[in-house]
């Protein structure tokens, strides 16, 4: 059975990740805050406790993850939390919080598995960027930062493992129905669903080995909220 890591699988698409994969008999290893009872009720689906903003939590999860299997062949890193804001007038603290979530956790979580891909000469690692990760907008604030060093993560890797038959693959999704969006009195057909970004990372991953999709940059049909 292959095996994939989604962080962050719980809610939106994260769990829509950890479906999709499932349903595929795939080894699921998720992982969030706070857990969902649904998730029990799967039986390759496993998983853990953890605040990945927290690197002690990050590291915790990956001997989670090693006690169950011995290499992993596809890593997702969706952990990531959005608060709106401008760099002049949001929070002392705000940055800090965005980028130990949103970029920490997918740095420290990618080093724990990538060796193993480079010795194995295969994996895939997707990284769930953002429209805000190449479009910057008034009030994204110290979110379009985080997810813009995302995507310079996300680049850097696909360059060292080039020569390691590993491919890299950024999702840059646009305005998709979850929790971020919760109170915006707008229809729900306005959204891109997760279930939609979870089917385009499992057609990416499906390309032959000899091909990887870079950089997939989904919208709304309707374009930008």
């Amino acid at each position: 059975m292959k095996s994939i890591i989604v962080t962050g699988g719980t809610k939106g698409i994260g769990r829509a990740i950890v479906d999709k994969f499932a349903q595929e008999q795939y080894q699921v290893f998720t992982c969030a805050r706070s857990e969902d009872e649904s998730l029990k009720g799967i039986s390759n689906v496993h998983f853990f406790k953890a605040d990945l903003s927290q690197r002690s939590e990050v590291l915790a999860f990956a001997d989670f993850v090693r006690q169950h299997t011995a290499s992993v062949d596809i890593l997702v890193n969706n952990t990531g939390f959005f608060i709106p804001g401008q760099i002049h007038n949001e929070e002392e603290g705000t940055l800090e919080a965005m980028i130990e979530t949103n970029v920490y956790s997918a740095y420290h979580l990618t080093r724990q598995f990538v060796n193993k891909m480079i010795e194995m000469r295969s994996g895939h690692i997707f990284n769930i960027c953002s429209t805000a990760s190449i479009t910057a907008y008034t009030n994204g604030g110290s979110y379009c930062i985080s997810k813009f060093a995302l995507l310079g993560m996300s680049k850097v890797l696909r360059e060292e493992l080039k020569p390691f038959n590993v491919r890299v693959t950024s999702i840059l999704p646009g305005a998709t129905l979850t929790n971020s969006w919760a109170g915006v009195d707008l229809p729900t057909e306005r959204f891109m669903r997760s279930e939609d970004v979870a089917e385009v990372i499992w057609t990416a991953h499906k390309m032959p080995a000899s091909t990887v999709l870079e950089e997939i940059l989904l919208r709304p049909q309707l374009g930008d909220i």
